[in-house]
Formats: structure tokens, C-alpha cells, sequence
């Protein structure tokens, strides 16, 4: 799984579980067992007025759960809080759904002035569909709740916003061709799937490649990377394993991946052939 959400994550990694405890977290759920107490319920009482598990609503109040945003609704209307939970949750500083590793290279995502990704084990999370998405989170393992891929895909989406609302950030994408023939999720969700990146590809800022499966020379065979330009004009890159991310700002390493990358944009399919390609692979299904 990747992307801490960049791939499976991606947007949790491998991971699920439970979130490092916060001060926004563990403040939250303070507000949550003052108000309970005040509304004299036991955790026994209030979980099931919440639709939730008692276990959950004591991870909720002892920071140790990201609440959903069902819960902070129900619990300000069942213990009349005055908005003060709503108030709350806005402030909270971890990003739901997001793997621990990889929130750092998330928030540099979100302001760089040049972003290139290149995979080869799944359709980075940036472009990939609602479908997509949840057809990895379902077979992560071990498995997740509902809550949990609810959150997930809330990331995704919201880090997928970065393609339209940053027109000025420079986007470049090179997939292997095998991505879109394995048929992740079935032959509809490929569909929606292509079709998908090829209008993101319309866009101005986006650049997508497809490197063919038959391809003798390949740069890439060190695995995936990604390369980004962050405001100051610093180069970062980043790579993830299954349960780990390693974000790098070493000159020598970054300088030798820019160079492997731009030797795949050369081996890669043009703009103009990946697309016809990616066509093709639509009309096959």
C-alpha cells in the first residue's frame, strides 16, 4: 500500500490503526467527556446515542481516534453542546486518513511548484477514482472499518484537488502501462478509470505517460519515486515502502533520480501516443 494514501494510502499507508495522540486530538476529547458528564451519560449510555461502540467513543475521548465527521454531528446534537464539538473539530492538526510517514510530503504536495511521480505497483492517488480507491482500501489488509476507509477516501479526494486548484503547479505523471491492464476492481472501474486520466490529462498543468510493457531500456527499475519543486525552489523526492516512507533532501541522491526520471520521460510514450493508447485500452473493454 502507498502513498500513505499516495497509493493505498496513499491519501493510512499499510497501516490502519490508530493515530499518534494530538494535543488537538486529546483536547477534542476532553471537550467530548465534559460535555457527556455534563449530559450525565456514561460512555455505555452516549455510544449507542451516537451510533458508535463504546470502545470507540473511549478512543475518541482519550485522543487516540480521528472522529469522523457523523460523530462530531450526532454528539453536538445529543449532548447540546453549543457548537463548542463543531468548534473543536475544526482545529484538529491531524489529517484523517493520511499515513503517519507520509504527512509531511503531503503538506510540501500542497504548495510545490513542480510535482513528478512515477509508479509502477498502482495509479498514484492523485489520479485515481472513487472506485479505485476503494476497491485497494477493501482488500487492505489487515482489513479496515468503515470508519477507516470513509477517512481514507476523504483524504484522497481532498489531496486530488490539488490538480484543478494549483493550475500554476506543474504536474507530471509516468505509469506503466500494466497499471490499467491488470483491471484492479473489475472491467467497469478500469472504464471510469481511463477515462478519468485521460481528462485529467486535458488539463494544462498535468502531463501523463504510459511506459509501454515492452520496453527494453528502462531507468525505472529501481521502483517508484517522486520528485517535487517546493516553493523555496528546493528539490525534495520521496519513497515509499509498505509500511514506511523516506522523504530525502540529500543533493547527490535527488540529483541522481531527476536524472533517472528524465532519462523515463525520454523512454516513455509522448504525450500524444499515451493518450491514443490509453483510447485504445478504453475501447478493448
Amino acid at each position: 500500500m502507498t502513498d500513505g494514501t499516495g497509493g493505498v494510502g496513499a491519501p493510512l499507508g499499510c497501516g490502519g490503526g490508530e493515530p499518534e495522540v494530538s494535543d488537538s486530538l486529546k483536547t477534542f476529547g476532553e471537550v467530548v467527556k465534559a460535555f457527556r458528564k455534563r449530559a450525565r451519560l456514561t460512555q455505555e449510555e452516549f455510544a449507542p446515542r451516537v451510533r458508535y461502540s463504546a470502545p470507540t467513543v473511549a478512543s475518541i475521548e482519550q485522543g487516540r481516534r480521528f472522529p469522523t465527521p457523523e460523530f462530531v454531528e450526532r454528539a453536538e446534537e445529543v449532548l447540546d453542546a453549543f457548537g463548542a464539538l463543531r468548534g473543536a473539530a475544526r482545529h484538529l492538526s491531524r489529517q484523517p486518513g493520511l499515513a503517519s510517514w507520509f504527512r509531511q510530503w503531503a503538506r510540501l504536495e500542497a504548495e510545490a511548484v513542480s510535482l513528478y511521480t512515477y509508479e509502477c505497483r498502482l495509479i498514484p492517488g492523485l489520479l485515481q477514482t472513487e472506485a479505485y480507491a476503494r476497491t485497494l482500501f477493501v482488500n487492505q489488509l489487515p482489513p479496515l472499518g468503515d470508519d477507516q476507509i470513509e477517512a481514507q477516501w476523504a483524504a484522497r479526494a481532498d489531496r486530488q484537488r490539488l490538480l484543478r486548484e494549483r493550475p500554476n503547479t506543474a504536474f507530471s505523471f509516468i505509469l506503466e502501462e500494466h497499471l490499467f491492464l491488470r483491471r484492479t476492481g473489475g472491467v467497469e472501474v478500469t472504464r471510469a478509470l481511463i477515462d478519468h486520466v485521460l481528462e485529467l490529462a486535458e488539463l494544462r498543468n498535468v502531463e501523463v505517460q504510459v511506459m509501454p510493457v515492452v520496453r527494453e531500456n528502462h531507468a525505472g527499475l529501481h521502483g517508484p519515486v517522486r520528485l517535487l519543486e517546493a516553493s523555496s525552489n528546493e528539490w525534495l523526492a520521496y519513497c515509499e515502502g509498505q509500511e514506511s516512507g523516506q522523504l530525502i533532501r540529500e543533493a547527490k541522491v535527488i540529483s541522481t533520480l531527476q536524472m533517472r526520471y528524465a532519462r523515463m520521460r525520454s523512454q516513455a510514450m509522448s504525450l500524444e501516443e499515451s493518450t491514443g493508447l490509453l483510447q485504445r485500452m478504453r475501447g478493448d473493454l
